[in-house]
């Protein structure tokens, strides 16, 4: 059943695609926590421990690329953006 969800056409917002796979949600709910999580490590602990704040992002990264791509947005400025990119720019600021 996922694997047919995976199909479904990127020109819906992406609430829409939220609504319809659930798995999404959860991988971007995900991102958006490992993002704060990076921005609290990268501005409190990257002095000593660096190790952490580049498993944080990497971790950050991986979980952001196994999210479609919003194609209308990638459209409209030219990158390949995923959804739900301007919350999870957010999160990793510390917003």
């Amino acid at each position: 059943m996922y694997s047919q969800m995976q199909r479904l056409p990127m020109e819906t917002a992406t609430g829409e695609i939220f609504r319809y796979d659930p798995h999404v949600s959860e991988i971007h709910g995900a991102s958006i926590q490992v993002g704060r999580l990076f921005a609290h490590a990268y501005r409190y602990e990257s002095a000593t421990d660096s190790d952490k704040v580049i498993a944080l992002l990497e971790a950050y990264k991986n979980l952001r690329r196994a999210l479609p791509i919003d194609e209308k947005r990638s459209q409209m400025n030219g990158d390949r953006v995923h959804i739900g990119a301007s919350a999870a720019h957010k999160a990793t600021q510390g917003w």
